[in-house]
């Protein structure tokens, strides 16, 4: 049980408690799942408020199992005790709360939240009314003159009554803590509880959707062909209606809404004429009757003139080609070993097919001529120069027949990351698709079935699977997509991207590198679905 519901709970019993009504703050005060020892002595006290001496006692039980220090518990059950004539329990009450005053004349349990001082003289004299009531009046005469001896004590003059009764052989009452008077709450605690709008209410300050002033939260907006608008002018279709007048919800799922109020429409009308809405950050439904269109007006000729704004439409099926490939005039092909060389990407633009082409060719560097020659040297002795493209670009030299499992552990050292988290992929030459390693699937593969004249070049990823969400299943970006809003997931070629849902035909939810966002679904294939796509197509 949350803390909070606790002193809320606890508050409305003492509430109840000052009106008199036990019976209702004892209800309260059993819907607490676990109550502390003053929850239960307040327990303790509503019972014998209503006359339930034996569910008091199993209260007072429960306090002083919860605090074994708590002396005034010790007190109320000894007089309890008294009244149900457990008169040797009440006394061993009476001594422990006494031991329990460590020497103190008095305590005050204000602090704890009970407006009740307990004296060392209330427990002697309810001690003396044990021993009256067990008939050792001489007994009882002696602890009552130790307590008028002794000064300090506080009122003497209940202790003078205390003996005269004994003189005249009659039982002194015993003391108790008043009825009314329980434990109660911090009241700074209680003010807490009260809700307070520290931020106030959002208000739109700048927005890319044109004639935003909606303040609340909704989810991704539907999008459809065309300019998507939030708001269109005279007659047209619109996302946001008025609510014609105030509101009131019949149910569980509708919303009270006051009368003119905006309101974002989230689905389509059902059976019952109702719809679903969005207002203040709340989902629910509302009559489609109480609904009507925004007129906003505005000139004919302004409108005619308006340039079109709002969410694009998405990208076309037909998906991007890459760029057609300037032929290099450089000297005989070396391999560029640069760490800042990026990996192969697309950009959005639409171009024609480019032709097949031969092997990749690369470009010489003159700043690691040095580098280059010692790995030429080392791939003709048998090895074969592997480029993998990672957040950089890396290079090393392996034998020919190096097993993937092997060279997956050296990248992995290198990079500084498990090898279990890693992936590889790579290219066929005339290919575009990457394809992960068969050696991740079947063992016994070596470098051999993907070299090129003693050369591979592989794409590397490290794995970030999702925990909170569900993944449906996995695709590989076939192009870089760069981020068009805040909601856009932005990834690079050979990525690999979790989809956690389909937002429509054209655009999917996914998860990459540790973010969540949409993206055109023409972007990425799946890897089961075989698709490979050559250069000639």
């Amino acid at each position: 049980m949350l803390y909070s519901d606790l002193l809320r709970m606890w508050n409305e019993s003492v509430v109840a408690v000052d009106a008199g009504d036990w019976q209702g703050a004892l209800a309260k005060l059993q819907q607490i799942n676990e109550p502390t020892s003053r929850i239960l002595f307040n327990a303790a006290s509503a019972h014998m408020a209503l006359g339930q001496l034996d569910m008091a006692l199993k209260s007072l039980d429960l306090t002083l199992a919860k605090d074994e220090r708590l002396a005034v518990g010790f007190f109320q059950r000894a007089a309890v005790m008294m009244q149900v004539d457990r008169l040797e329990e009440a006394l061993s009450d009476c001594i422990w709360a006494q031991k329990h005053m460590r020497g103190n004349t008095v305590i005050d349990y204000r602090q704890l939240g009970l407006r009740f001082k307990l004296f060392s003289w209330q427990v002697l004299h309810n001690a003396a009314a044990v021993y009256c009531r067990m008939g050792q009046w001489e007994r009882a005469r002696e602890v009552l003159l130790s307590v008028s001896q002794d000064r300090g004590t506080g009122r003497r003059g209940n202790i003078e009554v205390a003996l005269d009764n004994i003189e005249r052989k009659m039982i002194p009452v015993p003391l108790l803590v008043p009825e009314g008077v329980v434990f109660r709450p911090r009241k700074q605690e209680i003010e807490q509880l009260r809700q307070r709008d520290f931020l106030g209410k959002a208000k739109v300050i700048a927005s890319m959707i044109p004639n935003d002033d909606f303040g609340g939260f909704e989810p991704l907006r539907q999008q459809k062909p065309g300019f998507y608008e939030p708001k269109m002018v005279g007659a047209q279709d619109s996302r946001y209606m008025r609510v014609r007048a105030p509101y009131m919800a019949r149910g569980p799922e509708e919303l009270t809404v006051p009368g003119r109020a905006l309101v974002f429409l989230f689905g389509e009308e059902d059976r019952d004429g109702m719809i679903n809405v969005i207002f203040d950050g709340q989902r629910g439904l509302l009559p489609v009757s109480m609904l009507e269109p925004i007129d906003v007006r505005t000139s004919k000729d302004k409108n005619e003139n308006r340039a079109p704004s709002g969410i694009p439409l998405p990208p076309g099926l037909k998906p991007p080609t890459r760029p057609q490939a300037q032929p290099s005039r450089a000297a005989p092909p070396q391999l560029n070993f640069t760490t800042d060389t990026p990996p192969p990407s697309y950009t959005t633009a639409t171009h024609a097919p480019p032709p097949p082409s031969g092997p990749p060719k690369y470009t010489a560097n003159a700043t690691s001529n040095q580098d280059a020659g010692s790995l030429a040297q080392g791939a003709e002795a048998g090895n074969v120069v592997v480029k993998v493209h990672y957040t950089y670009t890396m290079a090393l030299s392996v034998p020919l027949d190096t097993p993937y499992h092997e060279l997956k552990e050296q990248i992995a050292k290198k990079l500084g990351h498990n090898a279990s988290q890693l992936r590889l992929r790579h290219k066929q030459h005339g290919y575009h698709v990457l394809t992960p390693l068969m050696g991740d699937i079947e063992p016994g593969h070596t470098l051999q079935e993907v070299a090129e004249a003693g050369r591979v070049t592989l794409w590397c990823q490290r794995e970030d699977p999702l925990v909170s969400r569900t993944i449906l299943y996995q695709m590989v970006a076939l192009y870089d997509y760069a981020a068009q809003g805040p909601e856009d997931l932005e990834f690079s070629e050979g990525d690999t991207i979790d989809i956690l849902g389909e937002v429509n035909e054209e655009w999917l939810e996914g998860h990459c590198a540790g973010n969540i966002g949409i993206f055109p679904s023409c972007f990425a294939y799946r890897e089961n679905d075989s698709i490979i796509q050559g250069s000639e197509l």
